[in-house]
C-alpha cells in the first residue's frame, strides 16, 4: 500500500474529468445508455423449466444516488437501450425514471427526438451517457455527449466528457457529478439530500 498522502480539496477536484460549465448550464435532460453504462455490460440469461428465458443485469448503487442528484436538481433524466428488459424497467420504477425507452423501435434518436418534442426543448439541451457504437448517432446531435472509461474508441472521440470510471461500476454518479460541479450545484444538492435524509432511497 502506498504512503503517498491523498489529494484533497482543489487538488481532488483538479485530477476529476470536468465538464466543460457552458455546456453544463444548459443541459435540462441526462440521456442514459443502459448495458455498458449503467450496468457492466455482462448478461446473465437463465431458461426456466418452461422454457422461458430470465435475463438479469446488476447496477451499481452509487449510480442510483447520482440519478437521485440529478432528479433533484431539476435534471430529468431518461433510459435508452435497444433491449426490452424487466429488470431495467424495475430499476427505472424505483428510482422514478419516468422516461424509459427500451428496445424503441425507430432507434434512441426517435426516443429522445419525442422527449424533446413533448418538452419543447432543444438538442443542445441534452447529455448522453455512452459506451458503445450504437450510440453515436445520438452523441452527433446532443450538446453533452459523454463516455465511460472503457467505451470504445469511437465514442471517446465523439465525447466532449471522457469519464475515469467503467460503465456499471458508478459511471453514472461520476458524471453526476461532473455536470452539477460544473453547474456549482453539487455541495447544494448533496446537503438538500442529506437534510432530506433520503439516504435509504438512493439504492
Amino acid at each position: 500500500m502506498s504512503d503517498a498522502p491523498r489529494p484533497a480539496g482543489d487538488e481532488a477536484r483538479s485530477l476529476r474529468p470536468s465538464v466543460d460549465p457552458d455546456l453544463a448550464r444548459d443541459i435540462r435532460l441526462v440521456s442514459l445508455d443502459v448495458d455498458g453504462v449503467l450496468t457492466d455490460g455482462g448478461l446473465w440469461v437463465e431458461r426456466s423449466v418452461l422454457g422461458d428465458l430470465a435475463e438479469i443485469r446488476r447496477f451499481h448503487v452509487l449510480d442510483g444516488l447520482g440519478i437521485r442528484l440529478l432528479q433533484q436538481a431539476g435534471i430529468d433524466v431518461a433510459l435508452v437501450s435497444g433491449k426490452p428488459s424487466g429488470a431495467v424497467e424495475a430499476r427505472a420504477e424505483e428510482l422514478e425514471i419516468k422516461e424509459v425507452h427500451l428496445g424503441y423501435p425507430f432507434g434512441k434518436v426517435a426516443a429522445i427526438q419525442g422527449i424533446l418534442w413533448r418538452r419543447e426543448w432543444e438538442w443542445r439541451q441534452v447529455a448522453h451517457l455512452a459506451d458503445d457504437l450504437a450510440d453515436l448517432a445520438l452523441m452527433e446531435r446532443v450538446g453533452l455527449p459523454a463516455a465511460v472509461a472503457n467505451a470504445v474508441p469511437e465514442v471517446r472521440e465523439a465525447a466532449a466528457w471522457r469519464g475515469s470510471v467503467r460503465g456499471g461500476e458508478g459511471a453514472v454518479r461520476e458524471f453526476a457529478r461532473a455536470l452539477l460541479e460544473a453547474r456549482g450545484d453539487w455541495e447544494t444538492q448533496v446537503e438538500r439530500f442529506v437534510q432530506r435524509g433520503r439516504g435509504p432511497e438512493a439504492g
